[in-house]
């Protein structure tokens, strides 16, 4: 059976480029159309797939070719000196494997951020995607029975995230640097570009928790320890250091606790911190953790509606 090369959108600064991806034995198509039992099947299969450990990979950058290996499972990354320091913006880049003598190559992309001020790191689920996170058994029958074109995102939310990709740029072509960090898995990568496609919400760099590769892992989905996603905050926030970033996120789960340890870590880095209401009630423990973050001279927003958030984006001269 051939192999399957997944790529993933990569970044660079000015010294470094990482881009990465996945090899598989066994992978199933997503087919954003399905509905009902069809979708269901669909989705599950995304969990079914099956990967190759210790696979030659060959990342095409200018005139080298870099070869690698893929991890455990099937997961493999570049990380590479950067020396194309005078383009900026969305670029592209080439990974091939090879099969017998056939030579398999897919396209990705990376961005290089033109020089700007902000950062914005974005939560996924019940941050913009509805998800209701908090009752698993709705959150799947969603997953299951809720194909990509029928999911929705929170009012206003889509205007705000423009207004943030866009804040303190002149030309239209030039955005900030913005990622969407979440506990859902690699295996929901292609549903989650779809959905932000679909939605107009800002291309972006898409980090997730490791794949799974088992019918049963399905069920915990998004679940389980969260340190993954602080760890890829933080490196973000390492790899481009003089950047002052927005933390969006929501209470259904870890976010604030998360959001604080980082602002402890960098206290001149992250400038404003939003977290979604997801409940009837705001929770004592969530307006504990604003409240501290305030102290640290970090703005915050604890919102309902989306439009609370723009208006508070407005009171403090991150968007017009």
């Amino acid at each position: 059976m051939k192999p399957i090369l997944q790529l993933y959108r990569g970044y660079a600064n000015e010294e470094e480029l990482i881009v990465m991806g996945h090899v598989f034995k066994r992978m199933y198509d997503y087919d954003f159309q399905k509905r009902n039992l069809k979708n269901a099947k669909s989705i599950i299969n995304q969990f079914r797939i099956k990967t190759i450990q210790n696979f030659d990979v060959y990342l095409k950058y200018g005139n080298q070719e870099i070869h690698t290996k893929t991890l455990d499972d099937g997961h493999f990354k570049f990380c590479i000196p950067f020396e194309n320091e005078t383009h900026f913006g969305w670029m592209n880049y080439d990974v091939s494997i090879k099969y017998n003598s056939e030579t398999i190559t897919s396209k990705g992309s990376f961005i290089h951020p033109h020089t700007g001020k902000l950062g914005i790191i974005s939560d996924i689920d019940d941050t913009f995607l509805i998800s209701h996170t908090q009752n698993i058994f709705r959150k799947i029958y969603i997953l299951l029975f809720k194909n990509v074109n029928d999911r929705k995102v929170f009012k206003d939310v889509v205007a705000h995230y423009q207004a943030l990709s866009s804040a303190g740029r002149k030309n239209k072509e030039e955005v900030n640097a913005f990622f969407y960090i979440s506990s859902s898995e690699w295996n929901l990568y292609r549903f989650i570009v779809q959905f932000t496609k679909i939605h107009h919400l800002p291309r972006a760099v898409i980090l997730l928790k490791d794949i799974k590769r088992g019918i049963t892992d399905f069920f915990m989905s998004g679940r389980g320890n969260h340190d993954h996603k602080f760890d890829k905050i933080k490196h973000v926030l390492e790899f481009y250091p003089n950047l002052k970033y927005i933390l969006l996120g929501d209470d259904s789960q870890h976010d604030p606790v998360l959001y604080e340890r980082i602002c402890k870590i960098f206290p001149v880095t992250v400038i404003a911190v939003y977290i979604r209401q997801t409940g009837k009630k705001q929770k004592e423990e969530v307006k504990k953790i604003m409240k501290n973050l305030e102290t640290l001279d970090v703005s915050v927003c604890y919102f309902k509606e989306s439009s609370q958030a723009i208006e508070h984006s407005k009171s403090i001269g991150i968007i017009k």
